[in-house]
């Protein structure tokens, strides 16, 4: 029934209804759980919080009643907005945006192509380039640094144990469900300020927007009777703090290097023809001079010590019989592609204009979540290790692409055709098949009664690559099996951790 769902609804990204709802759990040794980049929940600290029976504290109680009372019609939308997983739509806004920018440039009326310009982000073309690489590596970035400050909320949260404002005044009427989690720090506002700082370092035209989206959602929380002023603080300086931890790992990662020149990326296709007797041919026209991201290969990963030791053997040379097999393959699907085939391939494009293969994923993990009433922690958790095994997934994948420089079936068969186009990157191995895989390891770890489900879409989306013409079945294979790998050092990392 999942499959048939989501074979039909093909408009993405949408917008959402998430009800607003009690938490399965609370996990309250939450703040003991190892993170990511922190040593520990209280290497961040946070000024203790007033008493409850203070001055300080009842007058902002007082403000609290005043912000409930007379809401426009407006802020109550933004409470039932905010109100159902936080986590999970910030998420959606993070897919939104990386849909909005996974635009390739134009070329210019001379055949040659502009390049994004971080210095210049609203220069034509704008950056960023929201390509796979791209989306995977923010994503990451942004779910890793929210399951640090969640855990560092937790900390506090028992360490102080302060309650929240209902159960200090029973006159105050909520207008979302009671959480049962102590008040201060607010995580909903350590949310807020993580996804405001990491989403507008990686897409520097929305700061504006993000600013408006952070401050509602804080709002939403005065408005919805749930915490005080100084909870919110609270959060917003220990989410802002944590942020600034990964956005100095982001800044060092070597990303900024990935996309070369072309004397670089000329280097690594003879090194390959050196190397294996092949490279890869850009087929565009007017023909891009340096593929996507040469270097995503040398970006540091999060959880694979070494991307070198998950790099796959070789592919089948080009005319060998296995090349031969696959190649025949791919001329027969072509020939005699089926509706289904072609609804498969579409609806796993994933192309210019959507939130790519990783927010696919980062969809489905979405609608898991959901599903189980997970509070912020548990969701932060899941997106966290689903995302840095997506782009380290992403890494190796592009590892391969550019070590082994595979030709495209475009390129090998004479006269072949696509349905959807030909990539600007090398053939072996297949994204799709890689970042599938690796993120239906962790989900399948995290909701194994999902297990066949999550496995099948990952088939599902490396077999649509086939039935697409843009991948040999050689690609798609060791792909999964390459993502899959990739994915259990996440699992091994999550196993550590102490939530389980």
């Amino acid at each position: 029934m999942a499959l048939a769902f989501w074979s039909c609804e093909k408009d993405l990204p949408t917008e959402a209804v998430i009800e607003p709802y009690t938490f399965a759990g609370l996990d309250e040794n939450g703040g003991n759980w190892a993170p990511i980049l922190l040593a520990n929940g209280s290497e961040i600290g946070i000024p203790a919080p007033a008493d409850v029976t203070s001055a300080a504290y009842l007058a902002e109680l007082e403000d609290l009643k005043n912000a409930a009372s007379g809401l426009s019609s407006s802020q109550k939308a933004a409470v039932q907005y905010w109100g159902g997983n936080a986590l999970v739509r910030w998420n959606e806004i993070a897919r939104e945006l990386a849909a909005k920018y996974n635009l390739i440039p134009a070329p210019n009326p001379d055949g040659t192509y502009p390049a994004p310009d971080a210095a210049n982000p609203s220069q034509y073309p704008l950056f960023p380039f929201a390509n796979p690489p791209y989306t995977c590596r923010m994503l990451a970035y942004w779910s890793a640094a929210q399951f640090d400050a969640m855990i560092a909320a937790w900390y506090h949260k028992y360490q102080f144990n302060r309650p929240a404002p209902h159960e200090v005044d029973g006159s105050i009427k909520t207008l979302l469900p009671h959480s049962g989690l102590p008040a201060y720090p607010s995580e909903d506002a350590a949310i807020a300020a993580v996804s405001q700082a990491v989403l507008s370092a990686m897409f520097p035209l929305e700061k504006d927007f993000l600013t408006a989206k952070a401050e509602e959602h804080k709002n939403s929380r005065l408005w919805a009777g749930m915490n005080v002023e100084s909870d919110l603080v609270a959060g917003d300086s220990l989410g802002r703090a944590v942020a600034a931890r990964f956005l100095a790992r982001a800044a060092t990662d070597g990303m900024k290097n990935a996309q070369t020149p072309k004397p670089v990326s000329d280097s690594i296709a003879q090194a390959a023809q050196d190397r294996f007797g092949w490279h890869w041919e850009n087929l565009e026209i007017p023909q891009r001079p340096v593929g996507l991201a040469p270097l995503f290969g040398k970006v540091k990963p999060w959880c694979v010590p070494n991307i070198v030791d998950v790099r796959p053997g070789p592919p089948p040379a080009p005319g060998s019989p296995e090349f031969q097999r696959d190649a025949e393959e791919l001329q027969d699907i072509q020939d005699n592609l089926t509706t289904e085939q072609r609804h498969i391939a579409n609806f796993w494009s994933d192309g210019l204009g959507t939130y790519t293969p990783p927010g696919h994923w980062n969809r489905f993990a979405s609608d898991a979540l959901l599903a189980r009433n997970y509070n912020p922690l548990r969701t932060a958790r899941t997106f966290a290790y689903m995302n840095m095994a997506i782009m380290d997934a992403g890494i190796s994948c592009w590892d391969a692409k550019y070590y082994y420089h595979y030709p495209r079936p475009s390129q090998a068969i004479p006269g072949f055709q696509t349905i959807l186009g030909i990539p600007n990157f090398p053939s072996y191995t297949s994204g799709h098949s890689t970042f599938s895989a690796a993120a239906a390891t962790v989900l399948a770890h995290i909701f194994p009664e999902d297990k066949a489900q999550f496995d099948a879409w990952a088939e599902e989306a490396a077999e649509s690559r086939i039935y697409g013409g843009i991948h040999y079945r050689f690609d798609a294979t060791v792909g999964i099996e390459t993502g899959h790998l990739v994915g259990n050092y996440s699992v091994v990392v999550a196993q550590a951790d102490g939530a389980e």
